[in-house]
C-alpha cells in the first residue's frame, strides 16, 4: 500500500512545487513507483516533469468533479517510475463547484483509494493557501512534508500551518502526521539563513530533515526544460540535496 505525502505550506514561494517535482524524481530514481498529484491550479508540478497540461484531455479538476476516471487523467511521464495527475487553471473553479458537494473535503481521498496500492509513494503538490483543494490534499494524506524558506517571515507562516494541521487532525484526518520540516533556499553566505535554521532546530517540536536544500541556479532552470534536477544536472548541489531527501523519506518508511 502506497504512502500519500502532501507537500504543504500556506505561504507561497517556499519551494513546494520544486520539492514535489524533485522528491518524486529522486524517489523514482531509487526504484520507487511514484504518482505526482498536482493540486495547484498553476499546474507547474506537471510541467516540471515535461507534461503538457494544455495537451491533456483531462485534469485533476475533471477527476474531482467525477467527470472522468483516474486512468483518463493519469499521464505517464517520460521519466521512469513516475505518473502524473496534471492540473490546469480550471482547478481554481473547483473551490466554488464543490461547495455543495457532500463530504467535499474527502473527494481526492476517495478518487485515489483504489489506486494507492499501485504506487510506493503518492506526492501531492498543494496550492499556497488554505482552501478546499488544500483540505482535500491533507484529508487524503498519510503525512506532510513542510518546506520552509530560510527567512524570518517563514517562521510566522510555519506557526499558522501547524495550527491548521492540528485542526485538520482534529476534524478531518486523525491519522495525519508531520513527516518533517524541510529547509529550502538556504544561502550559507548569510547569517540569516544560519540563524533561522538554528532557531527552528532549537524550538520546533517536530522532526526536521537533515537535508537542507540550497539556493541553486540549476534548480531554478530545470523546470523550464521540463526536467527534474537529477536529469537536468546530475552533478548539481540541488541533485545531491534531493537525493539525500529521498533517502531520508524512504528511511522513514
Amino acid at each position: 500500500m502506497g504512502k500519500i505525502i502532501s507537500i504543504a505550506n500556506q505561504k507561497g514561494g517556499v519551494g513546494k512545487t520544486t520539492t514535489a517535482i524533485n522528491l518524486s524524481a529522486c524517489l523514482a530514481e531509487a526504484g520507487k513507483k511514484v504518482l505526482l498529484v498536482d493540486m495547484d491550479p498553476q499546474g507547474n508540478a506537471g510541467s516540471g516533469l515535461g507534461v503538457d497540461k494544455d495537451a491533456a484531455e483531462f485534469s485533476v479538476y475533471d477527476l474531482l468533479l467525477n467527470e472522468c476516471t483516474f486512468n483518463q487523467v493519469k499521464v505517464a511521464s517520460e521519466f521512469d517510475n513516475i505518473d502524473v495527475l496534471p492540473s490546469d487553471p480550471d482547478l481554481a473553479a473547483a473551490e466554488v463547484e464543490l461547495l455543495s458537494a457532500e463530504n467535499k473535503e474527502y473527494i481526492l481521498k476517495s478518487r485515489l483509494a483504489a489506486y494507492k496500492k499501485n504506487y510506493d509513494y503518492i506526492i501531492v503538490d498543494c496550492p499556497p493557501s488554505l482552501n478546499t483543494l488544500t483540505l482535500n490534499a491533507l484529508s487524503a494524506a498519510d503525512s506532510i512534508i513542510i518546506p520552509i524558506q530560510c527567512e524570518y517571515y517563514a517562521l510566522e507562516g510555519l506557526a499558522q500551518l501547524l495550527n491548521t494541521i492540528s485542526l485538520v487532525k482534529e476534524r478531518l484526518n486523525p491519522r495525519l502526521k508531520i513527516d518533517g520540516v524541510l529547509f529550502t533556499m538556504y544561502d550559507g553566505r548569510t547569517n540569516l539563513s544560519l540563524q533561522i535554521v538554528q532557531d527552528v532546530r532549537n524550538n520546533l517540536r517536530q522532526h526536521i530533515y537533515q537535508t537542507i536544500v540550497p539556493r541553486n541556479v540549476r534548480l531554478a532552470e530545470a523546470p523550464s526544460f521540463g526536467e527534474p534536477i537529477n536529469i537536468y544536472d546530475k552533478r548539481s548541489v540541488g541533485t545531491a540535496a534531493y537525493r539525500a531527501l529521498a533517502k531520508e523519506v524512504i528511511a522513514q518508511g
